[in-house]
């Protein structure tokens, strides 16, 4: 096995490149932190600057840094970004081309997944953007004919010789060369690149020496993308409580990414470290609601002892934290008789390892990336990156073995709106424009269908704000679905839990209406009632229309007084000014999308009111304790108008 060349210059890497290739590139890389920017810029610009060439490139999930508006935004966020990312950080180029309009017409992206919400109304992007399963996607990669290959590794010198870690992503790499060799296809030029700071992970993820055909290995190395830690608001802790309850002792579980996920996160941890405080915060919810019901049939109250087996899509953060808090620890293994054992009770799980973690790509914080390192270190087999086509769905070879290590599954995932009749929207808008994308959300939906014990959980926001109004996302019906109602299941808001699974028509819309805030419940059951779907007589109970903000406030205070509810649960990645004028500019924002909401800004700008503490600390932050132009002025002005009015409503 001898190692692949090696070279530095990430400029000359390309050059060879497209020389050995010729001029038209038809390019595969990874989803998310796998992407070697600084590698496909620099092919990128080979490509723009040469009408001959063409570059078609195959990805997902292209993450860029925000792009800050000019004014306060970006007066807040550029000091920031350029803290939190590092001021090499390298932006992919296509990706800025394509937010903007200004993607050339020799260079073609298609994404399975974009970043939720950064490409809606992009021609290019939402004309090239490939609709699939996240299982499906090495598949249909095979007949594509892709002549290179890029990804971000780690390397490591063994006493064996060199090794490679695809790391981060070996979710589909493995699969589509796989797939490739079967379809009879000339597998690509392979290319690595070495990041030194992405965490070397062995199992599934490590491979050998002649794995790549070219390796490329920068003198310097800008940081790994990390997403900034989320706050979580009043509403979101609302729905991690009803949620947490859902989750059974003993089981296996898969989340996703952001503020609901985080959310459901701090709620376990709350269910072991304070039972107590957990079960007060979940009956001053809703006092016995259908949670409650819920939790006592598929459930538990009690805090974790056998604790929960991980297989997730996606490694974040919350993983981490579960696993420090000794939660996530139920081990199991890749081999069927030992699984079996360890159901009996027959398995010491000290002698024969196994993992407590399986993931098919990792992305979060530096901290994660630092924990996944050390737990390697120290214990090799406890988490395996391995290919999606083996987290993702049950079918093939360890189907058996799968619905084992999966007894007693709950599959979280998120979605923005959501039918009566139990479908969900979860990754586009019914004019065609695509905010995200299908991912693998389909995928445990199905497999929770399949298990004996599984269930498929979704979460959602009740409402959202729009244009200044509040707006709900439980929808009679909708011009795009993501899930189908003969697939619904459990869907959870920050009202409650409600099982659609088996119900009918008129008994499912009355779950959702039960989970619905107040305000929509009568218009709701109104057009459920005018298309024939609920019965005429039936009648809203009283204790649902305790469904408002406001309850969420009243009954959830003793928590947050208790500091239980913190707004960043586990760190925040902004310093204290920051997070400070984080509403302020919040609430700037939101007044600013309304014509009545900017006369409540012109009333703010003529009386800003008293000053507040830490008022001047802020200013300073934004640069605007001198102001010298009229435009800065205002700014000046209504930030204090702000922080002011935020201030006092805390």
């Amino acid at each position: 096995m001898s190692p692949a060349p090696r070279l530095e210059d990430t400029a000359a890497c390309a050059k060879l490149i497209a020389d050995r290739l010729g001029p038209h590139l038809c390019v595969a890389a990874p989803l998310g932190l796998g992407k070697p920017h600084g590698l496909l810029n620099a092919l990128y610009r080979l490509t723009v600057a040469d009408p001959a060439r063409s570059l078609t490139l195959y990805t997902a999930l292209s993450l860029t840094r925000p792009q800050p508006k000019p004014g306060l935004e970006r007066r807040f966020l550029a000091p920031f970004l350029e803290r939190h990312f590092g001021a090499d950080y390298e932006d992919p180029e296509y990706a800025l081309a394509e937010a903007r309009q200004g993607l050339p017409g020799n260079v073609a992206v298609h994404e399975f997944y974009l970043q939720s919400g950064a490409l809606l109304h992009a021609p290019r992007a939402q004309q090239d953007y490939i609709s699939q399963n996240y299982t499906h996607v090495a598949r249909d990669l095979a007949t594509q004919d892709i002549n290179l290959f890029v990804q971000l590794v780690a390397r490591r010198e063994t006493a064996d010789g060199l090794r490679y870690s695809l790391s981060c992503n070996p979710d589909l790499t493995l699969d589509f060369l796989a797939q490739r060799a079967r379809a009879g296809k000339p597998r690509p030029l392979c290319v690595a690149v070495v990041h030194p700071d992405l965490p070397y992970m062995s199992g599934h993820a490590e491979v050998a020496a002649d794995f790549f055909d070219l390796e490329l290995a920068p003198a310097r190395s800008p940081r790994l993308f990390a997403l900034p830690r989320p706050a979580v608001d009043l509403a979101e802790y609302a729905l991690g409580l009803h949620a947490s309850a859902l989750v059974k002792d003993g089981g296996c579980l898969q989340i996703g990414i952001g503020a609901l996920s985080d959310a459901l996160v701090r709620a376990l941890l709350l269910r072991q470290q304070d039972n107590a405080a957990w079960r007060d915060g979940l009956r001053a919810l809703d006092g016995e609601s259908p949670t409650l019901s819920l939790a006592r049939r598929i459930g538990g109250l009690e805090p974790f002892e056998a604790g929960l087996y991980g297989a997730s899509e996606m490694v974040m953060d919350g993983f981490m934290h579960l696993a420090r808090a000794g939660i996530l620890k139920r081990r199991s293994w890749d081999n069927l008789a030992l699984e079996r054992a360890a159901i009996a009770g027959r398995l010491n799980p000290a002698t024969p390892g196994g993992h407590w973690l399986r993931g098919a790509f990792f992305l979060g914080s530096r901290e994660l990336y630092e924990w996944l390192g050390a737990t390697e270190a120290a214990d090799p087999d406890a988490i395996d990156m391995c290919p999606v086509s083996n987290v993702n769905h049950l079918y093939g070879d360890h189907q058996s073995l799968a619905a084992l290590q999966r007894r007693g599954a709950r599959f979280f995932n998120t979605c923005m709106m959501a039918t009566l009749l139990g479908a969900a929207v979860s990754d586009g808008l019914e004019d065609g424009q695509v905010v995200s994308g299908v991912g693998g959300q389909y995928n445990f939906v199905a497999m929770a269908h399949e298990l004996d014990d599984g269930r498929s959980i979704l979460l959602l926001r009740s409402t959202r704000r729009e244009g200044g109004q509040v707006r709900t996302n439980i929808r009679f019906n909708y011009g795009h679905t993501t899930i189908a109602r003969h697939l619904r299941d459990i869907v959870v808001t920050e009202y409650g839990a409600a099982d659609l699974r088996g119900k009918s028509d008129s008994e499912c819309i009355e779950a959702m209406l039960s989970i619905c805030d107040a305000r929509f419940l009568d218009a709701l059951a109104a057009e459920a009632k005018a298309n024939g779907k609920l019965a005429a007589d039936f009648r809203i109970p009283d204790a649902w229309r305790r469904h408002r903000p406001e309850h969420l406030r009243a009954a959830l205070a003793p928590l947050r007084r208790a500091g239980l509810l913190p707004a960043f649960p586990f760190g925040s990645d902004f310093d204290e000014v920051e997070q400070r004028l984080m509403p302020a500019l919040g609430w700037l924002k939101e007044q600013g999308s309304s014509w009545r909401g900017r006369v409540v800004l012109a009333k703010a700008l003529l009386r800003p009111g008293g000053p507040v503490a830490g008022e001047t600390e802020a200013i300073e932050r934004m640069q605007l304790t001198r102001p010298r132009r009229l435009g800065e002025r205002l700014e000046r002005r209504l930030l204090l108008a702000a922080l002011r009015r935020t201030t006092a409503a805390a």
